[in-house]
């Protein structure tokens, strides 16, 4: 499933009652649901960590459609053509930084 498509099917399963919460509202769900993440990456197994990303990629992608962001786009915009600094693929910013 392509990142538009999964956009379009979250807004059809949850968009009325992301809409009602709200950003704000929607936002606290969404620092909670990473809050989960980092408890599976120290402390869950494989199983608990997939579904923890796939719930933050969820509640990420609800908040870009209420404020009207296709986040694919969004995406291609800023890493299409590779790092957003050097356009590189791998990032080469590390050799011009000195670092």
């Amino acid at each position: 499933m392509r990142i538009r498509e999964f956009q379009q099917r979250i807004e059809e399963i949850y968009g009325d009652r992301d809409s009602a919460r709200g950003v704000e509202g929607t936002f606290m769900w969404f620092a909670e649901e990473v809050g989960e993440l980092s408890r599976a990456l120290r402390d869950g197994t494989a199983a608990e960590r997939s579904a923890e990303f796939a719930d933050v990629l969820a509640w990420l992608t609800t908040l870009a459609s209420m404020s009207g962001i296709d986040l694919e786009k969004a995406a291609q915009d800023k890493y299409g053509r590779g790092c957003p600094r050097c356009e590189q693929t791998p990032c080469d910013c590390r050799h011009r930084e000195g670092a």
